[in-house]
């Protein structure tokens, strides 16, 4: 099977503007790009044929290219990553078996993650997209729920059948529970993690389908593919220790970096 990983990275971020070019301080003390960090985590995933950056902006263009990365450019009409990462594969005119959407603002996210994704596709032909799901303790999901109190949204969650066949993704909390977890307790509710292994036909539609009521409601791209019938597999994954976060906004540089040194990451 050949694997092309695709990074999705836009310039004009509602709540981050030039995010991909914000710099990040490992434990070494170098700084590198958002761009640079999360092409160097796709660098890491096992059995890869092909990684490129997907950008909009020749400053994110410029700066992959200083650092060795092969570049597509994309519409600034991409309404989000998945758009963007079909685009970038109907440029390259296909020849891949799977597509990976590794975001472009979670350079955390180990290569494991990927793997196993790519390796789920594999064994279930009837799977058209897989995504990573993470069960969460009870520490986690009291703090969803705290969120969901406040009106804040503290990450997304997921839920699956037999198979591990997805069913919903929802930015509240789902299933409700109605109990309270330990700290360290395994609890029924799963975190999403925002990363997308494709088969490369499912991807080519998604373009040409509207944006559905789900999608609408939700602000959460992968809806659209439940909204169109398409099987989507949940893949259940480890973080084995790891610390990983998403930068999405200004005040989420100095926790990467605190994770980053906690972790030795240069």
């Amino acid at each position: 099977m050949s694997v092309l990983v695709v990074i999705p990275a836009r310039y004009a971020s509602s709540r981050y503007p030039g995010k991909p070019l914000v710099a990040l301080r490992g434990a070494n003390g170098v700084a590198k790009t958002l761009i640079r960090r999360s092409w160097e985590a796709a660098q890491a995933v096992q059995g890869v044929a092909r990684v490129v950056v997907a950008t909009d902006d020749d400053r994110i263009r410029l700066e992959a290219e200083s650092f060795g990365a092969e570049v597509v450019m994309t519409s600034p009409a991409c309404a989000n990553g998945t758009e963007r990462c079909a685009e970038a594969v109907a440029n390259l005119g296909g020849g891949h078996d799977i597509v990976v959407n590794l975001q472009g603002d979670a350079p955390l996210t180990p290569a494991w993650f990927v793997e196993d994704l790519v390796a789920g596709l594999i064994a279930n032909p009837w799977a058209e997209l897989a995504t990573p799901v993470l069960r969460c303790e009870g520490a986690m999901l009291a703090g969803l729920i705290e969120d969901r109190r406040n009106d804040r949204v503290g990450g997304t969650t997921a839920v699956f059948g037999a198979g591990n066949r997805g069913i919903y993704f929802s930015k509240e909390v789902i299933p409700f529970t109605g109990k309270a977890y330990g700290p360290g307790e395994p609890t029924p509710v799963f975190h999403h993690v925002g990363v997308y292994a494709y088969r490369p036909g499912t991807l080519a539609a998604y373009s040409g389908w509207p944006v559905g009521p789900l999608e609408t409601l939700e602000g959460l791209e992968q809806l659209r593919f439940l909204e169109n019938g398409r099987s989507v597999l949940c893949v259940e994954v480890e973080s084995r220790g790891r610390q990983f976060w998403e930068l999405n906004n200004p005040s989420d540089v100095p926790k990467i970096e605190a994770m980053m040194a906690a972790m030795g990451q240069d």
